[in-house]
Formats: C-alpha cells, sequence, structure tokens
C-alpha cells in the first residue's frame, strides 16, 4: 500500500491501523511519507503491528514527525521477537537526532541498518563522524547510503569514504550527489570502487563539481574491479576530453555490464559523443537507460548515435535527448534509426528540442510501427502546432495499446490539436495514465477534455 505524499494525518493512520491489527491482514509493504503524521499516529501504528506483527517486512515513514516517543514506540515495536521489519524509514527532518538515533540502535536490531537516507540535510563534522563510526560497526550491514545534497567537503568525504573501505562488502547503492566534494573527494572514493570486496551495483555522483581528472579516476577504479556496477550517474560534471575517452574505455571492457548511464549536462560535443557512441558499439547488449540531456551533439553526434540504436544488439529502453538542440534534420536521422528497431524502447524523452511540425512527423513514422511498445513519450516545449499534433494523434490512434504517459506541454495545439488528441482520449483501447498539457495555452484543452479524460 502506497499513500505517500497525501494528507493522511493521524487520524487516517488509525483507520489503517484498524486494518493492521485484523488477523487476515497479510500487508507486507506500507508507504506512508509526508503524510503529516506526528507522535499520536506513530503510537497507533505501533500498537497496530504488536498485535498482528508477523507479515510487515517494509515500513517508510520518511517526511513526518515522530517527536521523542515516537521514536521510542517504533525502538520498542524492533526488539519484538515477532516483528519481521526489515526495512525501516523515517528519520526526520533533524539530521543530528536521526544519526543519534541510528548509533542508540547498532547492535541491537542490525536488520533496521540496511538503508539510511539523510538527503538535504546539512550534516558538518560530527555528523559525518557519527555515520563513519556507524559504517565502520560490525552490525553495520548497509546496503544503501544516499548523502546527496548534504554540504559535504572534500574533508568529510575522506572520513566517509575510509569508514566504507574497512566494510565495504554490504553496500550496493551510493548516493553522494549535489555535494561538492571535486576530484580531491572522488579520489577518495575511488580507493572503495577499487577495493575486491567492493560490489557497489549503483553510483550517483551527479553534481560533484569534478572534471576530467575525476572522471578518470572513478573509470580507472572501475577498470579494477568492473564486473559489479549496473548504474552510473556522472551528471553535472565537466568530464572533459580525457574524462570522456576513459569513460568509453571501461565501457568496452566486456566484464562492464552498465545498464544505466546518465551523462546530463557533461558539456559533451560531437567529438566525445563519438567515442561513446564508439565505446557503446563495441559492448552494446547490456545498456538499458541512456541520458545524454542538455549535451549539444552536433550532426556527426547524432549520427553515431543513430547507428548505435540500429544494432540489434542495442537493446536501450530509455533514451533522454532532453534540451540537445536537435534540428528537424537529425530527428529524421534518429527516427530513421529508431524506426529499423523499435522494439524495445519504452521511454524516449525529445523535451527541449525545436524539432517542429517536420520532426513530429518523422517520429510519427516510429509510433504506427506495429512493433513499437513506446510507453512514455515527452515532447515538452517541441515547437509543435496544430499540425503535428495532428499527425501524432493520427499515428497513436494505429497502434494506442501501449502508452502510459504523454507530454506535450508548451506546444500550441491549436483547436483541431485539441480536438483530434481528444478523440484519441476516448478511444478505449488507449490506456494512458499520465497527460500533461501546461502551458501558456492550455485553457482551451482543460475545457474540452475535462468530459473526456
Amino acid at each position: 500500500m502506497d499513500l505517500n505524499n497525501s494528507r493522511l494525518l493521524d487520524s487516517g493512520v488509525k483507520v489503517i491501523c484498524e486494518g493492521l491489527k485484523n488477523p487476515v491482514c497479510e500487508l507486507k509493504i506500507l508507504k506512508l511519507s509526508n503524510c503529516s503524521i506526528t507522535e499520536e499516529g506513530y503510537k497507533a501504528l505501533a500498537s497496530a503491528l504488536r498485535s498482528n506483527p508477523s507479515h510487515l517486512i517494509e515500513l517508510d515513514l520518511t517526511g513526518n514527525d515522530p517527536g521523542q516517543s515516537g521514536v521510542k514506540e517504533l525502538s520498542d515495536l524492533l526488539q519484538d521477537p515477532n516483528c519481521q521489519l526489515k526495512t525501516l524509514r523515517f528519520l526526520g527532518p533533524d539530521a543530528d537526532e536521526a544519526c543519534q538515533y541510528v548509533t542508540g540502535i547498532v547492535g541491537k536490531n542490525p536488520l533496521l541498518l540496511r538503508e539510511l537516507n539523510l538527503s538535504d540535510h546539512i550534516l558538518g563534522d560530527t555528523r559525518v563522524s557519527q555515520i563513519a563510526a556507524l559504517l565502520q560497526h560490525k552490525y553495520c550491514q548497509f546496503y544503501t547510503l544516499i548523502l546527496c545534497g548534504c554540504s559535504i567537503t572534500e574533508k568529510q568525504c575522506l572520513i566517509l569514504t575510509s569508514a566504507l573501505k574497512s566494510n565495504p562488502s554490504h553496500l550496493r547503492e551510493l548516493t553522494v550527489s549535489r555535494n561538492q566534494i571535486k576530484n580531491t573527494g572522488v579520489n577518495h572514493l575511488c580507493d572503495v570502487l577499487k577495493d575486491s570486496h567492493c560490489k557497489l551495483e549503483r553510483l550517483r555522483l551527479s553534481d560533484c563539481d569534478f572534471k576530467d581528472e575525476g572522471c578518470s579516476a572513478v573509470t580507472s577504479a572501475l577498470k579494477s574491479n568492473p564486473s559489479h556496477l549496473r548504474e552510473l550517474n556522472l551528471s553535472w560534471n565537466k568530464l572533459g576530453d580525457s574524462g570522456m575517452k576513459n569513460l568509453s574505455d571501461l565501457l568496452m571492457n566486456p566484464q562492464f555490464k552498465l545498464e544505466k548511464l546518465h551523462l546530463w549536462r557533461c558539456s559533451i560535443a560531437e567529438k566525445q559523443c563519438l567515442i561513446l557512441t564508439s565505446a557503446l558499439k563495441s559492448n552494446p547488449s547490456h545498456l538499458r537507460e541512456l541520458d545524454l540531456s542538455g549535451n549539444k551533439l552536433g550532426d556527426s553526434g547524432v549520427k553515431n548515435l543513430s547507428d548505435l540504436l540500429m544494432n540489434p544488439q542495442f537493446k536501450l529502453e530509455k533514451l533522454d535527448l532532453c534540451g540537445c538542440s536537435i534540428t528537424e534534420e537529425q530527428c529524421l536521422i534518429l527516427t530513421s534509426a529508431l524506426k529499423s528497431n523499435p522494439s524495445h524502447l519504452r521511454e524516449l524523452n525529445l523535451a527541449g528540442n525545436q524539432i517542429q511540425n517536420t520532426g513530429v512527423n518523422d517520429l510519427c513514422d516510429v509510433l504506427k510501427n506495429s512493433h513499437c511498445k513506446l510507453e512514455s513519450l515527452r515532447l515538452r516545449y517541441c515547437e509543435m502546432t496544430d499540425e503535428g499534433c495532428f499527425s501524432l494523434t493520427s499515428a497513436l490512434k494505429s497502434n494506442p495499446s501501449h502508452l502510459r504517459e504523454l507530454n506535450l506541454s508548451w506546444n500550441e495545439l491549436g483547436d483541431s490539436g485539441v480536438k483530434n488528441l481528444s478523440d484519441l482520449l476516448m478511444n478505449p483501447q488507449f490506456k494512458l495514465e499520465k497527460l500533461e498539457l501546461v502551458s501558456l495555452y492550455c485553457t482551451a484543452v482543460t475545457l474540452r477534455l475535462k468530459f473526456t479524460v
């Protein structure tokens, strides 16, 4: 049951608790983050779970205000031998209190210590030292450590990575994005990545203010221990020529089986795109997600990416090219490639490219293909008018059953475009779940669609 981000309040929690107490209730996962729950709601939850404790294995209460008594209620619950909770998320907005609590229960219930997320809290030296001590404890078996936007410094990064190095074998996901750790901090992290005991699967380092030297250090470390990583995010860092060259060398390694690569706003130009796509051509079968948004690929970059997309061994499911300055001519090259190999792609983002009606018409040749199983299509701010909207909806009418998300925001669809979109929405085979039409021109759209959606 997922009720995240709803105004549930303590009164709503009490209603849920009546269900949890029912002996026939076998709920395993309950998500209640950001639901305005206070100490009273926490007390009700703890009481309900004590009366029927054996089924729930995951409980998410992040973003609520447990207070001291709420934390204590959950702490006591975890000591119950019948409690089967393996993942409990409830660290509140006070990072200092959270760290003190987590360090206080070490050794009592190691299953709790599988995930720590303190994103968007300024930790400071004291809290970083607390976390480092926790990471080194014998009962600490973190699978996930998320410290995004915590104002971690280069010095603090050394403290954390030294702790991780002493106990690296459990960690599977590490996020330190939006911390200015720079090349120095990344170099410290590489000591963990090189360790043969490190089995990290997801590494996110977006917006860490490192350059080609840092990228080269990361890729060199991964070369010595390549087999586990499945997701790598280096977005918002200036990788440079040498950084991209080293990353490409890593991608060509047959032992490196990366599935998700995010390089949003990495200052990638035509030359670097050629290096990247050439590397992926030599080892194409594993990658499922590629994000090149915010880079200027140029004619040759788009051409080389298109050659890669035509490779039958390249089974990409998600392609993000938002804000890549793609022209109408380049869109034709891309869509021709997708048309030759359409069956794997599930998400396509071309938002922020001025492909206009001509580019949309080219894309329609892909959408009409019976092998196309696209589920998410984002065409926000593409300078499309009613003509392009007509082509798009006509294409989707001929192959309607797969699409679940459509974003046409900031295009001037006009009356005829809205009418054709409305006709498509009434098609019982068209099972759209998300529709975004945000723009200066949305008033007429709202009036037409409110009766048909």
